[in-house]
């Protein structure tokens, strides 16, 4: 595998990663508007470095939930802790954000609610209900937590009839443990497997790269998430969101990236895509088609 390695003293990021800043017409558009309603995207408060391309074509990924995750998983910026309360208006928050935005095409997700019985799957299944009432030219993706398994929790999710339902494995099996920490590959898999059998239609998973994983690793992932039925897979770099998250162990090259691109079509997936700033909803927009 193709990477630059990163020294106990560190090396800048290689001129692949740095990141242009998002113009356009469209994206001051929705950047006022996001703004002007203080609407909660991912987009936003992650930094994402598609945010520009993807607001250009429509799309916008939205946290539910809360912003309080009761998981420590060793790569998210997002909090750890004990989360508030359920907003149960929030659904139509989340629908009203979507039309004001004018989105053709959303992204939902949420932090982990192991604190909650339903684990969060209620406020799920009504948000893209919601969204589905106020909203009926606006196509979804949710991207779901594992409800650690839990099958009538994960049908609420089949019912709601999202057009993508995705669940990433983040990583291959053996840095599991480490970066995902209370999550399990296997389980994960499982999820996704489950899904499929529903009869979910387009089923998506990602995986981040550079934390130390080896070639043949990612390789055996691919394998793993295609048997499991996954339809679409994404691919990026991963970035330490802070020096208290797992540090980047190499830069993966943009060669090495295209070459698991062409790996991933030869397992049959429907739609790959593989590159260093490619994020979990990375050009979403087209893996309903």
């Amino acid at each position: 595998m193709e990477t630059i390695e990163k020294k106990n003293n560190g090396v800048g990021k290689p001129k692949w990663i740095r990141v242009k800043l998002p113009t356009g017409k469209k994206y001051t558009e929705l950047r006022g508007l996001v703004d002007q309603y203080k609407l909660n995207t991912i987009c936003t408060s992650g930094s994402c470095p598609n945010m520009g391309e993807c607001w250009a074509e429509g799309t916008a990924t939205f946290m539910i939930l809360g912003n309080i995750c009761t998981r420590s998983c060793g790569f998210c910026g997002v909090k750890t802790g004990r989360p508030g309360n359920v907003d149960w208006e929030e659904p139509e928050k989340v629908a009203r954000s979507i039309k004001i935005m004018k989105i053709k095409h959303a992204v939902i997700t949420s932090v982990d609610r192991d604190d909650l019985k339903d684990m969060g799957s209620i406020i799920w299944s009504e948000t893209i209900q919601a969204i589905r009432r106020l909203n009926p030219g606006t196509t979804l993706e949710t991207l779901i937590p594992d409800f650690q398994g839990n099958q009538r929790n994960i049908n609420r999710i089949v019912e709601a009839a999202p057009e993508v339902v995705s669940h990433n494995v983040e990583t291959v099996r053996r840095l599991t443990r480490e970066v995902r920490i209370q999550a399990k590959y296997d389980q994960s898999l499982e999820v996704l497997r489950y899904l499929k059998e529903m009869g979910v239609n387009r089923t998506k998973s990602g995986i981040m790269l550079g934390l130390g994983e080896t070639e043949e690793e990612v390789f055996e992932t691919l394998h793993d998430l295609r048997k499991s039925g996954v339809d679409i897979v994404t691919i990026g770099q991963y970035l330490q969101p802070t020096k208290t998250h797992l540090p980047v162990k190499s830069f993966i090259t943009p060669d090495t990236f295209q070459k698991y691109e062409a790996v991933g079509k030869d397992l049959g997936f429907r739609h790959v895509e593989s590159g260093p700033l490619v994020r979990s909803s990375y050009k979403a927009h087209k893996h309903i088609h």
